[in-house]
């Protein structure tokens, strides 16, 4: 039983050591147009984000592959991380109300440097 547990713990502090080591530093840098992390060819346009407080927030456009063109608006929790500010839990939301969702895309700044996650190099 002990060496069960003890193998429980290390898989526990093998897997927290990896998510501790992510480079953020070396995500890609952030342009205004990019895939959409939903896919179904959706671009995203316009991504320029600010941080205000404990937030960052920006708006876009999701623009279809028939370009139809849906404005929207983000928020993400603005975190303190390897010395710049992580926006992490987006939350968005069409202008006009008709849509709403979460993101697994995150954005960290730092040296004047706005850096997305998962984006194409």
């Amino acid at each position: 039983m002990r060496a069960i547990a003890a193998l429980c713990l290390a898989c526990f502090a093998l897997t927290a050591s990896a998510a501790a080591e992510e480079d953020y530093a070396s995500w890609t840098p952030l342009r205004s147009t990019f895939p959409s992390t939903g896919g179904n060819g959706i671009m995203i346009k316009g991504y320029d984000p600010v941080i205000v407080g404990d937030k960052c927030v920006t708006t876009f456009m999701a623009v279809t592959p028939d370009k139809v063109v849906y404005p929207n608006y983000i928020e993400f929790e603005a975190v303190a991380a390897q010395g710049g500010t992580l926006c992490q839990n987006g939350k968005w939301r069409a202008f006009d109300g008709g849509a709403t969702g979460t993101t697994p895309f995150r954005v960290f700044f730092n040296d004047g440097v706005f850096r997305g996650h998962p984006l194409e190099r």
